[in-house]
């Protein structure tokens, strides 16, 4: 597994190589590249895919600090310059959308398109704060495996949830989630929930940009969405149906459907 030294972390990622542009994928909390799969599945013979782990989360070391967002993009800045991809499509999907909004206001010349995904440029909502704190203090000392119960309606939606023919998904999504190391976990969750927001920024962003919700996301709702379509300037809005705040996963061809369009643009 190839593994990049960059900004004062170990940050790991999968390339399916080859020549033509790039695609980098940056993940939700709690998931890792992973996450991404039925889209590096779609894209892979026609452009190159990169996938990667914010640090602390999935195969990236974790850091003594450093899970604040704009660290966060800092890391994907380097790993960007570092595999020399740019200026790449970049599709982010709740907290990778934090940092895709910041890259692409910040740092211009690294991305071509940006795809966003279940996202918002709001500060975590206040009312949040007491209850994904305690989840963090018992995944934290208790486990992972303590709070998956209450996590996975807040990642996924009643479709997903409910569809008999996905109980093998939902396993494996839960499992991969509580796989995290627990001090990395709660120290990328923390930094989620202590972000500032970024709305100051939407107006700098020149780059073509999609952006997806799914319609029963109600970690991220589609009000956020549409907040984020009013205020960058030629973006396309497009509500996935049968969604959660794991858009990736639960509806793969309507994200794709997305990408492809932004990316076209």
């Amino acid at each position: 597994m190839p593994y990049a030294k960059l900004n004062g972390a170990s940050i790991h990622y999968t390339d399916t190589e080859g020549a033509g542009e790039t695609i980098v994928f940056s993940h939700g909390l709690l998931f890792s590249g992973a996450m991404f799969e039925a889209q590096i599945a779609e894209f892979r013979d026609r452009y190159r895919c990169i996938a990667f782990d914010h640090r602390g989360q999935g195969h990236s070391g974790i850091t003594d600090s450093g899970y604040d967002i704009d660290t966060l993009t800092d890391d994907a800045a380097e790993l960007i310059r570092h595999l020399d991809i740019a200026p790449c499509h970049f599709v982010g999907l709740s907290m990778g959308g934090f940092v895709g909004m910041r890259l692409a206001a910040q740092h211009p010349e690294l991305l071509k398109t940006l795809t966003l995904l279940d996202t918002s440029a709001d500060p975590e909502p206040h009312e949040n704060g007491p209850k994904y704190r305690m989840l963090n203090i018992v995944a934290r000392w208790i486990g992972l495996w303590a709070v998956i119960g209450r996590v996975m309606p807040i990642m996924f939606g009643q479709s997903f949830l409910n569809d008999a023919h996905r109980a093998g998904e939902r396993q494996k999504w839960a499992k991969i989630i509580t796989s995290n190391d627990r001090i990395g976990i709660t120290r990328a969750v923390q930094g989620v929930i202590d972000r500032k927001d970024c709305k100051g920024l939407l107006s700098k962003i020149q780059i073509p940009v999609g952006i997806g919700v799914g319609d029963e996301d109600i970690a991220t709702v589609p009000a956020k969405s549409e907040s984020l379509h009013a205020a960058i300037k030629g973006s396309v809005l497009q509500v996935f149906k049968g969604a959660g705040h794991s858009s990736s996963i639960e509806t793969p061809r309507q994200v794709n459907e997305l990408i492809q369009q932004t990316i076209q643009r």
